[in-house]
């Protein structure tokens, strides 16, 4: 069975698909999975094994120029591309007109179906005339998380139920070469930055909370905004560093690689989350129900839609997280040794 999902952004929209993938190779072993998504993503989808071909859009880059003959060639090729597989299911878990138009694009094979969402779930950029081009509508329930909205399309489709814990089923990055600013201590990572000032946490708490790590900060940055933002946390900081522009592989190795993450609603944060790596999630003006991380006890979410957490609660659940790791290191270490 040959599948295709259509699933181009945003970042974290992107990693809260990916146990999509895995509930589909986990019911259908054989099937072959390809993903059609924002070219800036590209690198992030190929650390899914269980995805055989990705397909870059670039849908943002394209409006922009769409009278030049070097766009227009490459929106033909990318046509072609689209084109190339005969699809049994097409996926949009997306449900936006342009997600549904690239679905109805995508070439089925005899008896093949288009499948998408039927409902908008709270909050969501639903567009309800992407159903025009659907084979099969799935409906989801008003307040259902980001990670198994995709699920439960695909498991409707399949006819299956979701059964275990959200898989991810992210490798590692590889990079080349070790970054330089990579620490050969462990580290800690805080992702203050985001781009709607309401979602932001306030600078004196950020600065509260590094005081009562015995950890290294490093602060990324994604604007010239943000980085004047981390120089400013940063001189107010006693470990702190603010680290170069990165590469997308580059971030996700940065939070691959941490002993504690500590970030906002933003993409990065949820591939901390998706890595199972000791993450605080802060919810500081978002529903904390559509994306907190809820598949392991590394992972605690504080805060919601106009109600931010205070620096204690976040302390408490830095020693929580923490603790969680340390005890899910000794019972690998335990296993270890009886073997």
């Amino acid at each position: 069975m040959n599948i295709l999902i259509v699933r181009v952004s945003s970042l974290g929209d992107v990693v809260h698909n990916m146990p999509m993938v895995a509930d589909i190779r986990r019911h259908y072993p054989d099937a072959n999975i390809d993903w059609v998504v924002e070219e800036g993503y590209t690198s992030l989808v190929r650390l899914n094994p269980y995805v055989r071909h990705i397909i870059p859009i670039a849908l943002r880059r394209w409006r922009k120029s769409l009278g030049k003959a070097a766009t227009r060639a490459e929106i033909a090729g990318f046509h072609r591309q689209l084109r190339h597989e005969a699809y049994d299911i097409v996926f949009d878990t997306q449900g936006l007109l342009k997600t549904s138009i690239v679905m109805r694009l995508a070439r089925l094979a005899p008896g093949g179906k288009r499948v998408g969402l039927a409902n908008a779930t709270e909050g969501s950029g639903y567009e309800p005339i992407s159903r025009i081009f659907h084979t099969q509508s799935v409906k989801v329930g008003l307040h259902t998380h980001a990670v198994m909205r995709a699920r439960a399309v695909a498991a409707g489709a399949l006819g299956y139920q979701p059964d275990s814990t959200a898989d991810f089923a992210l490798e590692a990055p590889v990079l080349k070469t070790a970054p330089a600013w990579m620490p050969t201590q462990p580290y800690a990572v805080f992702f203050h930055g985001t781009a709607r000032a309401a979602k932001q946490w306030p600078v004196e708490n950020w600065v509260a909370v590094s005081r009562e790590l015995q950890l290294p900060v490093l602060l990324p940055w994604g604007s010239a905004r943000e980085k004047l933002a981390a120089e400013a946390l940063a001189r107010q900081m006693s470990q702190a560093t603010v680290l170069p522009a990165l590469s997308l592989m580059e971030a996700v190795t940065l939070v691959q690689h941490a002993a504690l993450v500590v970030g906002l609603d933003t993409g990065l944060t949820h591939i901390a989350a998706a890595y199972c790596r000791p993450t605080v999630e802060l919810y500081c003006d978002s529903p904390r129900w559509k994306t907190e991380g809820n598949w392991s006890p590394r992972i605690v979410n504080l805060g919601d839609t106009g109600a931010p957490p205070d620096v204690a609660q976040v302390v408490q659940a830095i020693h929580q997280v923490l603790s969680a790791a340390e005890a899910a290191r000794s019972g690998g270490d335990a296993q270890n040794n009886e073997a």
